[in-house]
């Protein structure tokens, strides 16, 4: 499939098609920055309004118990648990994935006191590598940052935690989350994942493979909008002896007797410190709506179908490009990175005509597919967007060269 008719008619097959139009997307612009930012879902304004206007508005304070923010939180994990394979109550939602990352990684250590190092990889996203740092430091411990093929090897009998995230953000690698559980398992470690670049992307089951810890975003693919609650996840049989290092009056067991001594409250809500930021809240328990309904394998197995005619179209019309995402299926998440040492301008250039897609020091161009919006006609005319740019050499223009404070 790699003529524009064929795409064309792939779009029109496509039984997850009817999903673009529950997302705000402008007509003249192909999208492919959802793993970084996801788009507005549309019935996400109105439900902003009735939130500041009424609930806040008029209701005022009252609207804690009468619209029901006090279990906001806890509507919103019940969202993401579906998407993660996650038993329920296994969730909470709140602060940012560094902040949460901070808390699950202390939590793993302190299940682990007698081992000295935690291990992960250099594709991790660099703020889980200042996060690791900055625990192994204040522990006492070292932390091991090796090649993403060499986790495995890695793991020993003085490992506490391995800590890694599931797809690159860089190269769009996918590890096998099964495979290095269970290698940490057999070490006696705890194994911590970064969900950011997979919750909402393709199916995830922390359940089926034995994950002990897991964090994710809420702004990627699951579009919760910018700077959106994050999500931790503690497996069931950790709930009630993992203790949160951060401890605030939303983890304790009775946060409105405003006792003095804290009580962590049962299970994985011990993980919440202060008030929920509920107008964010109301923003992400209404685009996880989106995906009520949805067959995650399905979303699946259109991402792979992108992917490829993504991979297959640039394989043979732009040469000067190296594709760095595995072709293997197994092992790619659900974007594409290219590399070229003029990537940054050719990011710009493309977005001038409308082919959104973003840069990753140093040479990294990435494009995400967000299958519940993303089509296949798209894809095809991204690529024939991209021939362009580079036939005419568009990314010469010193405009695009100037670099912006976010890339």
């Amino acid at each position: 499939m790699t003529g524009r008719e064929e795409c064309q008619t792939a779009d029109r097959d496509d039984a997850l098609r009817a999903l673009r139009d529950r997302f705000r997307l402008p007509p003249d612009v192909i999208y492919l920055d959802g793993n970084s930012l996801g788009p507005l879902v549309e019935t996400v304004p109105d439900r902003m309004t009735s939130a500041v206007e009424r609930e806040w508005g008029e209701g005022l304070i009252r609207s804690w118990n009468t619209a029901g923010w006090i279990d906001l939180a806890e509507g919103v994990a019940a969202r993401i648990e579906a998407l993660i394979g996650a038993p329920q109550t296994t969730v909470a939602v709140g602060d940012s994935t560094s902040v949460n990352l901070f808390k699950v990684v202390e939590a793993a250590i302190g299940l682990r006191p007698d081992r000295r190092f935690v291990v992960t990889d250099r594709g991790n996203f660099p703020t889980d590598l200042y996060v690791l740092s900055g625990v192994c430091q204040r522990a006492g411990l070292v932390l091991e940052v090796v090649e993403p093929t060499d986790v495995i090897e890695a793991i020993c009998d003085d490992t506490a935690v391995v800590s890694l995230t599931e797809v690159d953000y860089r190269t769009g690698r996918r590890h096998d989350m099964r495979r290095v559980t269970e290698a940490a398992h057999s070490a006696g470690a705890l194994a911590v994942w970064d969900l950011a670049h997979s919750a909402g992307a393709f199916p995830v089951d922390v359940a089926e493979n034995a994950v002990d810890f897991a964090v994710g975003c809420g702004y990627k693919y699951l579009n919760g909008g910018p700077g959106a609650p994050g999500f931790l996840y503690v497996a069931p049989g950790l709930a009630d002896g993992w203790s949160n290092p951060i401890r605030g009056w939303f983890g304790h067991a009775r946060p409105f007797a405003f006792e003095l001594e804290f009580e962590p409250a049962e299970g994985v809500i011990r993980g919440q410190i202060g008030t929920p930021p509920i107008l964010s809240m109301v923003a992400l328990h209404e685009s996880l709506s989106v995906f009520d309904g949805v067959d995650l394998v399905a979303v699946r197995a259109k991402s792979l179908a992108l992917t490829d005619l993504f991979i297959e179209l640039v394989g043979e019309y732009l040469p000067d490009f190296t594709i760095v995402t595995p072709r293997e299926h197994e092992r790619r998440g659900s974007q594409v990175s290219l590399r070229h040492p003029e990537g940054y301008s050719i990011v710009q250039a493309l977005i001038a005509r409308g082919v959104i897609g973003d840069f990753r020091a140093p040479d990294i161009l990435r494009f995400g597919f967000a299958p519940l919006y993303v089509g296949f006609e798209d894809t095809f005319r991204a690529v024939e967007q991209l021939r362009e740019v580079m036939s005419g050499e568009e990314w010469r223009d010193p405009r695009f060269a100037a670099v912006a404070r976010v890339t």
